[in-house]
């Protein structure tokens, strides 16, 4: 193929299975607008960076393919860094492209002169310069495969000016398959024997087994081991909710409980107190040496292809305990706990609590429907009282707590699964980092249903500050703004919520609408998540 810099770097990617573009325009990357336009490729712009690499990330996580992002030089650089590093956290293969200035005349002061490398390179796979139109094919290919490779996450390319602009005739070839590493079987044997042999054995399944396409393995699993099964973060939906092994609102009871405690696909961090399970034994399974925990001592570590790793686990023939008393122990303690959370989802109050808000929104969701939570408080009840009922259906900003993730991921979901339902739980603080992409979605036909939980202060902090200090500071936001004004005013639409009967009603005018709809629901400032995780 001949070509500019631009035209070699997307026909390569489009080798990989990239179909679409995120980017917000400017002049050092004119070369690969063109080349989207020639080679068919959508372009998706937007009002910030950020938003950018958030719906590139949106894509990468829901099709398990990599996806692109394209960055301006400078400023369109340094604004995409918190979605990078967010990318990172959730190992998503997303293709960072970048303009840079020109290499001939480096270090006059040329606009948006800036070393990019050395500030992304802490938080990508792979960070690096393009200096020679030749290698462009060669260096987009590496650095996708680099995306590809467990554990997945972000890399980044720049194409200074006289190379995405300058011609050069080079053969689109599209490397090996990633190659697939085989867990140890002795360790995996090993896992299962501790499963198997356990009195009150707990399964916790998080992000990448999704991103290892592993839920099928996963529960084969869970049922020839017979072994309770939790979620986290896109490890949700891995079981029908009406499966005997399929819990959720039990998680504590459990962990405080079980004899064994097995974490596949997601890391020992805050969200699961550090690995810290009493006197349970640990199993840790990751896809790479990098995500293996060093401030615990797991019992068995196996380490490599999530679905290998799972369908060797099932295969397990040896010594087994009985585990249908600790099953219905559980299930006793689940009927409980979602009863208690079928009572405060059809609560009356006045102000709406966020309860009542997720109990009207369960109504009108489709079993399909994608979630997206961005925020604090109000997105942390969504993940108590929403489960998704299928794999791929629920999206938040993962274990670096990035806000701001909410308008892109929409985005990113719409173009994903056009036939689905997209719904982004905002809250009222995360408004404020990236509403204005409500433009973006109007402009470019990208309904979605976004229902705002407005309480009028930072939640997340506000509440534990008053406890620890008997005060306040820097969390108050106004009460009562109206961000549905905002995206009417954007091209899109919405309305106010102020009483719990009114919810049903405007929900069902959001989703008929056709456009970026946000349903602004006033509740109780006074109402704080009952948190339990330590930041540290």
């Amino acid at each position: 193929m001949e070509g500019t810099g631009g035209d070699l770097a997307l026909a390569t990617l489009r080798g990989h299975g990239v179909r679409e573009m995120f980017t917000l325009s400017g002049g050092h990357v004119f070369p690969l607008y063109d080349a989207a336009v020639q080679q068919g490729v959508p372009i998706y712009d937007v009002r910030h960076e950020q938003t950018a690499v958030f719906a590139a990330e949106a894509v990468a996580r829901l099709t398990r393919r990599p996806s692109l992002a394209v960055l301006t030089a400078g400023p369109g650089v340094t604004n995409g860094i918190s979605a990078i590093t967010t990318a990172a956290f959730n190992g998503s293969p997303v293709v960072v492209l970048a303009g840079r200035a020109a290499m001939w005349r480096w270090g006059a002061g040329s606009l948006q002169e800036l070393d990019h490398v050395p500030i992304v390179a802490p938080v990508a796979k792979r960070a690096a310069t393009v200096t020679d139109p030749q290698r462009v094919v060669s260096d987009v290919d590496a650095a996708v495969r680099e995306a590809l490779t467990p554990h997945r996450g972000p890399v980044f390319l720049d194409l200074p000016l006289e190379v995405v602009f300058s011609r050069a005739e080079s053969e689109i070839a599209v490397g090996e398959p990633v190659r697939v590493v085989e867990p140890d079987p002795e360790e995996v044997d090993r896992a299962a024997s501790l499963l198997a042999r356990a009195e009150r054995p707990v399964i916790i399944a998080g992000s990448d087994v999704y991103a290892a396409d592993a839920f099928a393995a996963l529960r084969e699993c869970a049922e020839a081991l017979r072994v309770p099964l939790y979620t986290n973060g896109m490890g949700r939906g891995a079981l029908p909710p009406r499966h005997d092994l399929a819990f959720a609102r039990s998680r504590r009871h459990a962990l405080k409980n079980a004899d064994v405690v097995a974490v596949i696909g997601t890391p020992l961090d805050f969200r699961l107190g550090f690995g810290d399970f009493g006197d349970a034994q640990v199993v840790h399974i990751v896809d790479a040496e990098s995500l293996r925990a060093t401030h615990v001592t797991p019992a068995a570590a196996p380490c490599g292809d999530l679905r290998l790793a799972l369908t060797q686990l099932a295969s397990y023939t040896g010594v087994r305990a009985e585990h249908e008393t600790w099953i219905a122990a559980l299930r006793q303690a689940e009927r409980a706990a979602t009863a208690k959370a079928e009572e405060e989802m059809a609560a009356e109050s006045d102000p709406v609590r966020p309860a009542r808000v997720y109990g009207e929104l369960r109504k009108v969701l489709a079993e399909d429907a994608i979630t997206i939570g961005d925020g604090g408080d109000f997105v942390s009840y969504a993940g108590k009282y929403l489960e998704p009922a299928r794999p791929g259906c629920w999206l938040d900003p993962g274990p670096y707590g990035c806000l701001g993730t909410g308008l892109g991921y929409a985005m990113g979901a719409r173009v994903a699964r056009p036939d689905r339902q997209i719904c982004l739980l905002l809250g009222d603080g995360a408004a404020g980092f990236s509403l204005m992409d409500a433009e973006s979605l109007a402009r470019q036909n990208l309904p979605v249903v976004i229902v705002c939980g407005n309480n009028g202060v930072w939640g997340l902090e506000k509440h534990p500050m008053k406890a620890m200090y008997g005060h306040t500071a820097a969390a108050d936001l106004t009460p009562g703004l109206r961000y549905d004004r905002v995206v009417d005013a954007l091209g899109g639409a919405g309305e106010t919520v102020t009483k719990a009967a009114d919810l049903g009603p405007a929900l069902d005018r959001a989703f008929a609408s056709g456009v970026p709809y946000l349903v602004n629901v006033l509740t109780d400032p006074a109402d704080a998540y009952p948190r339990s995780a330590n930041l540290a």
